[in-house]
C-alpha cells in the first residue's frame, strides 16, 4: 500500500503489537482492541490495508461485503452473521474485515424498507462482539465512506475501538504510489513523476492506478496502429500520462455532511 506512513504506524500499533508482544501487553494489562474502523473516500485502499494486515500478522482472512449478509428471509442475516464469528473463532487468528459496514449496521431507527433486518443484523453483531464467548485472536475490521451513518453503538469502546480516517494521499504517498504502478512499465524518458504528483493533487490511490493503466493502454494503441514496429519500442510518455490524467480526473460531488468521531 504506497503512502499513509503515520496510518501504518497507527494499524502496527493496533494490530501487529498485540500479537508480538503479547506477553508485555499482559504484563501492562492492556486491552487489544476488538475491532478497528477505516473510513474515508472510496479508493483509498481501505481493503488493502486489511489484507495487509492478516498478512503481516499471519492471520486468516474473512472478507464480506456488507450488503451481501443482508437478506429477505427472517433470520438469514442473523444466521450468516453467527456463522461469520464462529469460522472466525474456529480459524484464529483471524481477521474478519466488513466492507461496506454502512449497508451492514446503519444507524437504527432511520427508517428504509430493510430497516427492521439491518437493526437485527446491527443487535446481532453487538451480540457476538459482547458476548459470552471471548473472540481470541479476533479482530474486526470494517470500512466505510459513509462513517455519519454508522450505528452509534458500534462506534463506542469495546467495539470498534480505533477509529480510523484513511485520506486520499499526500503528494509524498502519490509518489510512491506513481512508482508502484509504473514500475513495470516502458516509460518514456521524458517522464516526471514529480510533475505527475503535483497535477494529481486530491486523487485516490486507485485513480493514480487508473491513471498509469490508461497511459499505457494509450501507448499499446500506438503499436497496434503501426507507428511502432518493434514491441521494445512501446513507450508510456509524458503526455500519454497528462491525458490519463485529464480523463480521470475526479468528479466534484457534493459530500453529505458528516459529524467528527474521535
Amino acid at each position: 500500500v504506497g503512502g499513509l506512513e503515520g496510518l501504518k504506524e497507527e494499524l502496527r500499533e493496533a494490530v501487529e503489537w498485540p500479537i508480538k508482544h503479547k506477553e508485555a501487553f499482559d504484563y501492562v494489562d492492556v486491552e487489544t482492541p476488538k475491532g478497528i474502523l477505516l473510513h474515508g473516500p472510496p479508493g483509498t485502499g481501505k481493503t488493502l490495508i486489511a489484507k495487509a494486515l492478516a498478512k503481516m500478522t499471519e492471520s486468516n482472512f474473512i472478507s464480506i461485503k456488507g450488503p451481501e449478509l443482508l437478506s429477505k428471509w427472517v433470520g438469514e442475516s442473523e444466521k450468516g452473521v453467527r456463522e461469520i464469528f464462529r469460522k472466525a473463532r474456529q480459524a484464529a487468528p483471524c481477521i474478519i474485515f466488513l466492507d461496506e459496514v454502512d449497508a451492514l449496521v446503519p444507524r437504527r431507527g432511520s427508517g428504509g424498507s430493510g430497516s427492521h433486518v439491518t437493526e437485527n443484523v446491527v443487535s446481532q453483531i453487538l451480540t457476538e462482539i459482547d458476548g459470552l464467548e471471548e473472540l481470541h485472536n479476533v479482530l474486526i475490521i470494517g470500512a466505510t465512506n459513509r462513517l455519519d451513518i454508522v450505528d452509534e453503538a458500534l462506534l463506542r469502546p469495546g467495539r470498534f475501538d480505533r477509529i480510523i480516517q484513511v485520506p486520499n494521499p499526500d503528494s509524498k504517498g502519490r509518489e510512491q504510489i506513481f512508482n508502484i504502478h509504473t514500475k513495470k512499465k516502458p516509460l518514456a524518458e521524458d517522464v516526471s513523476i514529480s510533475k505527475l504528483v503535483g497535477l494529481t493533487e486530491g486523487f485516490s490511490g486507485a485513480e493514480i492506478a487508473a491513471v498509469a493503466n490508461r497511459a499505457a493502454i494509450a501507448a499499446l494503441k500506438r503499436y497496434v496502429g503501426g507507428k511502432s514496429e518493434n514491441i521494445k519500442g512501446i513507450k508510456v510518455t509524458q503526455q500519454d500520462l497528462i491525458d490519463a490524467i485529464d480523463k480521470v480526473k475526479p468528479r466534484k460531488v457534493e459530500s453529505p455532511m458528516t459529524h467528527s468521531i474521535k
